[in-house]
């Protein structure tokens, strides 16, 4: 018998998510998928699924979901008060769920976004190979909305790992490490320094298409225009407003503002926890793949 969620409460974002579609920007598709993918990826492993395996992305406010047999979840990411039905869950530990049970996530106190995976995986169809919700180019499958059922598949044989010790408590003010480039000469010497001195703040009109920074104006040192160019997640797009613009999972794949850095893509996962009026700083560094 195959496991169904009914989605009571959508929350306010709640979408499908997995680690995406990778190498298909040459199409103007980006690889979307999970905006804290390290999130994902424990989630994942502490239910027995692939590291990969379709999970639920909340935004801020989670949702309400009555599961119809037993199962097995984790919750991980934004730090949540989650409930299954009267009792108070921990985060980071794989869970038993009672048939008819019904898990409340509730609003994030830490970070932005957090993640549900169940053993065996949401099922939903598969778009280029992923079953990602890409918000930008409408791919993939529609986010929640309550009378939803999602299926759940089939468990793998693997069984749930054990996770040494929760992740540790993320910063209040994180520092983002970057590479400077491709298009750091068409800046002033004082916007570089500005970008990696002072402090930035997140915008509310922030999504998964990019996180809008207010802070010191990034002022350029040429006014001619520029072709587009591909674009990654953690370009800093500057606009001419000279308020940079960092892409996230469903960014455009290509843009004519210039880029004055990327974000090393191991941060990746700190910005897809950056919440509305969190300030952040940059430091010129690199770092390895996560």
């Amino acid at each position: 018998m195959t496991t169904t969620i009914e989605v009571v409460r959508s929350g306010a974002l709640t979408t499908i998510q997995d680690l995406g579609r990778p190498g298909l920007g040459h199409l103007g598709i980006p690889r979307s998928g999970a905006a804290d993918r390290r999130s994902l990826r424990r989630a994942n492993r502490l239910v027995g699924n692939s590291e990969g395996a379709p999970a639920l992305e909340t935004t801020l406010a989670g949702p309400a979901l009555r599961f119809s047999a037993p199962a097995t979840i984790a919750i991980t990411g934004a730090t949540v008060e989650a409930r299954l039905d009267d009792r108070t869950v921990a985060m980071h530990a794989a869970l038993a769920v009672d048939a008819g049970a019904t898990l409340r996530v509730g609003t994030a106190s830490v970070g932005l976004r957090t993640y549900v995976a169940v053993r065996g995986g949401i099922e939903a169809p598969l778009v280029l190979g992923s079953a990602s919700s890409d918000l930008l180019n409408a791919l993939g499958p529609a986010p929640l909305a309550p009378g939803m059922i999602l299926a759940v598949g089939p468990p793998h044989r693997a069984p749930p790992a054990a996770e040494p010790q929760p992740p540790p408590a993320p910063a209040v003010e994180p520092t983002l490490r970057i590479v400077l480039g491709p298009r750091e000469d068409w800046f002033t010497d004082a916007a570089l320094h500005a970008l990696t001195h002072d402090p930035y703040v997140v915008s509310p009109d922030s999504d998964r298409t990019g996180v809008r920074l207010r802070g010191p104006v990034l002022a350029r040192a040429r006014e001619d225009e520029l072709r587009s160019e591909g674009m990654v997640p953690g370009a800093l797009q500057v606009p001419p407003s000279g308020q940079p613009i960092l892409l996230l999972a469903d960014h455009p794949t290509t843009g004519g503002y210039p880029v004055i850095a990327v974000v090393a893509s191991a941060d990746l996962p700190i910005v897809g926890q950056l919440r509305p009026g969190q300030s952040l700083r940059f430091a010129i560094g690199r770092a390895a793949p996560p």
